[in-house]
């Protein structure tokens, strides 16, 4: 067995248990979300804190930290004030474009005009969705959780869906991820992509029978 080496977290600091986090839970991957404010400016922002947590009701999850001083990102503030937002995926093609949209703009700026990106406008949703995205989802808020003073827990219901036509099998409904391309994020700075791939069936109770190294045989994956 290999050596181990313990943390308790409740010592530990808001930045340490953030290091720890993120080095170890990956690959996370990256929602590109765009948000309007009430005079309809545009905004966006890439979130490595998100998830897709149920697909009855379809529900996406971000987690947005305040600002030092506590107060509220563009986007967390302009999902407040609209109840909407669209998450766009991040694919190898767009990358560069999202890391400019990662940049602390002010209020106003409109990211993917400086990122070269084209927003197209949202079907169910007052926010846009980017062409270039390979699959973008569209909005309603459902939920926000407060936790403590720095971080939402923001939960949307998605509305509608915007997919490359070749990304995504019509008849089966069968995304491929080498369309997709996506990439995801690790720990610093560290980007990866989804292009290393391989098939691993659920075994089957019985396959255990005879001990449990025989459900792993190459012959069973």
């Amino acid at each position: 067995m290999p050596n181990t080496i313990d943390f308790d977290f409740t010592a530990l600091s808001g930045r340490d248990k953030y290091k720890l986090m993120i080095g170890a839970i990956v690959p996370r991957p990256i929602a590109l979300v765009t948000t309007v404010d009430p005079e309809g400016r545009i905004n966006a922002a890439p979130f490595s804190f998100f998830n897709c947590l149920s697909s009855d009701p379809p529900i996406l999850a971000l987690g947005i930290e305040n600002r030092p001083d506590m107060s509220l990102k563009h986007t967390a503030r302009n999902i407040r004030l609209t109840e909407v937002f669209t998450v766009n995926i991040v694919s190898v093609a767009i990358a560069e474009a999202m890391h400019v949209c990662a940049a602390d703009f002010p209020d106003g700026a409109n990211e993917l005009a400086l990122a070269r990106l084209t927003a197209r406008p949202g079907k169910a949703v007052p926010s846009p969705w980017i062409a270039e995205s390979p699959a973008s989802f569209e909005c309603r808020r459902t939920m926000t959780l407060e936790l403590g003073k720095s971080r939402q827990i923001i939960l949307g219901e998605i509305l509608h869906a915007h997919f490359h036509a070749d990304a995504v099998d019509t008849e089966r409904l069968a995304v491929n991820p080498a369309v997709l391309d996506a990439i995801a994020r690790l720990g610093g700075d560290t980007c990866c992509t989804i292009r290393d791939r391989w098939d691993m069936s659920t075994p089957r109770a019985s396959e255990f029978e005879a001990g449990p190294a025989s459900a792993f045989e190459p012959d069973t994956l």
